[in-house]
């Protein structure tokens, strides 16, 4: 059920120092980052404001990290290419906030992302399934989204398992929500191979250590529970 795939850590910049906000990612970049995760919030989808457009351009203006770009808004579809042409590089909507997702991911492709689609933690894996082929993300939300430092939701292990059982081995299975040293093993041993963390390292003294730990820890997890070759 395990897929051989690469393990990602995505800082999440939710939790940066926005005062020292280039400075921040540049340390994440130089201890081994590949991706950066954005979280946008509406205040409508979500119960918290967050990063915006502008946001988006400044940082691709300042980093060739990968823009991890998460829509948790209301109405995606209208916003998605104000944010392609800010620089992100995949767009990962909530399924909760669709009616006819395939004509999203197909409008999405026509921008030359990835499409990801997202899933809250009350919403069932069966929401995501009729899908799951056309997108080359699935996040799942493992702490109800709108903000930062909340704990792991263990159920959401199961969900994870579920969906790794059904997903091809080009496709990324993130997990966003209470990533630490601890749970980031639970969720690779599940099937994730993208992992969000936000204040496990942005919340450190030393970002680039806490990065290195948080990796260090996932890839022993993921010998662990794979074959070995």
């Amino acid at each position: 059920m395990y897929r051989r795939r690469p393990i990602r850590i995505a800082p999440s910049i939710l939790d940066a120092d926005f005062g020292r906000l280039a400075e921040q990612i540049a340390t994440v970049a130089a201890a081994g980052a590949e991706l950066l995760h954005l979280d946008v919030m509406d205040g409508h989808f979500v119960p918290n404001l967050s990063l915006g457009v502008p946001v988006v351009a400044g940082i691709a203006r300042h980093t060739d990290l990968f823009l991890d770009t998460h829509l948790m808004i209301a109405d995606p579809g209208k916003y998605a290419p104000a944010f392609v042409e800010a620089g992100a590089d995949s767009i990962t909507f909530h399924i909760e906030t669709v009616e006819k997702p395939a004509a999203l991911i197909e409008k999405l492709r026509g921008l030359g992302v990835k499409v990801g689609v997202s899933l809250n933690p009350g919403t069932a894996v069966e929401a995501v399934l009729p899908i799951i082929d056309q997108v080359d993300i699935v996040l799942v939300m493992s702490v109800w989204p709108g903000f930062g430092g909340q704990r792991f939701i263990r159920d959401s292990l199961a969900k994870i398992e579920a969906l790794a059982a059904r997903m091809n081995a080009e496709q990324w299975l993130e997990v966003d929500g209470g990533i630490n040293s601890e749970t980031a093993p639970l969720a690779v041993a599940a099937g994730a191979d993208t992992l969000v963390a936000g204040s496990a390292v942005f919340g450190s003294a030393d970002p680039a250590a806490a990065f290195g730990r948080l990796r260090a820890a996932a890839l022993r997890a993921q010998a662990t529970v794979e074959p070995q070759a």
